[in-house]
């Protein structure tokens, strides 16, 4: 195994509903003992992120079950028939009553709409109102402890105005709720929050992981291993239908090309790795250079571990399965995570590893659960 020292990260990604995944995930993680000294996430991964922080281990997996069970409540129905056609009925039933009449706990329809406001005010430039989230993170989130030091966060929310990213963390800054409703204000559904006389919209908007939060500007890098749960896969098939075009659509706009940016972090890694091992045999006469301290300054000998589990797209999920928010559907989500871990962990090149010796070691130990895609029948 790895060193015992290095720390434990979450990078969790948005994806409204799917957001289950992360917290049986996290279950899973939290039942083998690894518990997180950073979490960062991005709209209903900064949600899970500010739950997770926010409780004592002992009660983390209670308080992501309260939310999870809460947000699912208005349909706690099944598929009246098995088959995939059955399943993507109930499943686009289930989407329709959240349109209709909200989530509880998370966002309800604006009455009167949005077209019927006074121009300019939160209420003219948003479908729901999103106050019931403010409830719902006092209720389950302790934010004194999620701001003492004991686990780090980071939750990314983009400002209105600038089309900037910017990332609210614990180790700077005082961490509240409206953060974390900045981090997941998805326009035109949720108004933008006011932090600072600022307004914020989802992060998703301009990237849906924090990962390269955590991998280039977390401050000084330690030996770690981030488990990069992520939503949305960037492989799939060819549509067949405009339903199939809207969900593929959102696959790749929202996966964030994961292992691309994963990719070109370990080449950087690797890099400034060897410049830190060049150090010793720099001549004196090269260690004022300018240029020479410019790559010492960036260079960095930390061993990371990049485990990425990403929750595959099953056959009856619809373009709108980021906002089905049926208990039934919730359960499943939340037992793929689950799984997904169990199965990472119990895995030979995960209970083989060695700190890496080029710096960066990605593992996905479930790819082979992604469908290859497909080319069309001609």
């Amino acid at each position: 195994m790895a060193d015992s020292e290095e720390k434990t990260v979450l990078v969790l990604q948005g994806g409204g509903a799917l957001g289950a995944y992360q917290a049986g995930a996290y279950a899973a993680l939290a039942e083998a003992g690894y518990m997180p000294s950073w979490v960062a996430g991005i709209s209903i991964g900064a949600v899970n992120a500010a739950i997770i922080a926010g409780n004592p281990p002992e009660r983390r997996i209670e308080r992501l079950r309260a939310f999870w069970e809460e947000v699912s409540s208005r349909l706690k129905a099944w598929p009246l028939a098995a088959g995939d056609n059955s399943r993507k009925l109930f499943n686009e039933t289930s989407a329709a009553l959240v349109a209709l009449w909200g989530v509880p706990g998370f966002f309800a329809p604006r009455i009167p709409p949005a077209p019927f406001m006074p121009p300019g005010t939160p209420e003219a430039i948003s479908v729901y109102d999103s106050s019931p989230l403010h409830a719902t993170l006092n209720e389950l989130i302790d934010f004194d402890l999620l701001n003492a030091g004991t686990v780090r966060v980071s939750v990314g929310a983009v400002e209105v105005l600038t089309g900037n990213m910017q990332y609210f963390d614990t180790i700077s800054q005082t961490v509240g709720p409206e953060h974390v409703m900045a981090s997941g204000a998805l326009p035109p559904g949720l108004p933008p929050v006011l932090i600072d006389g600022k307004p914020y919209w989802d992060g998703g908007l301009l990237s849906n992981t924090p990962l390269q939060h955590v991998l280039e500007r977390g401050g000084p890098r330690d030996d770690m291993v981030v488990f990069q749960i992520d939503l949305f896969s960037a492989r799939g098939d060819l549509p067949k239908t405009l339903f199939d075009v809207g969900q593929r659509e959102k696959e790749i706009r929202y996966s964030s090309r994961t292992r691309l940016n994963t990719d070109i972090f370990c080449e950087l890694q690797a890099m400034r790795r060897a410049v830190r091992h060049l150090r010793p045999n720099v001549l004196t006469e090269f260690a004022d250079n300018p240029h020479w301290r410019l790559l010492d300054n960036s260079s960095c000998d930390a061993a990371i571990t990049i485990v990425q589990l990403i929750h595959r797209r099953a056959a009856h999920w619809t373009q709108s399965n980021d906002y089905e928010f049926s208990r039934y559907t919730m359960e499943e989500h939340w037992t793929a995570g689950q799984a997904d871990v169990e199965r990472t962990l119990e895995h030979p090149s995960w209970k083989s590893r060695k700190p890496p010796e080029e710096g960066v070691l990605v593992l996905d130990l479930t790819r082979d659960l992604d469908a290859e895609p497909r080319e069309p029948a001609l």
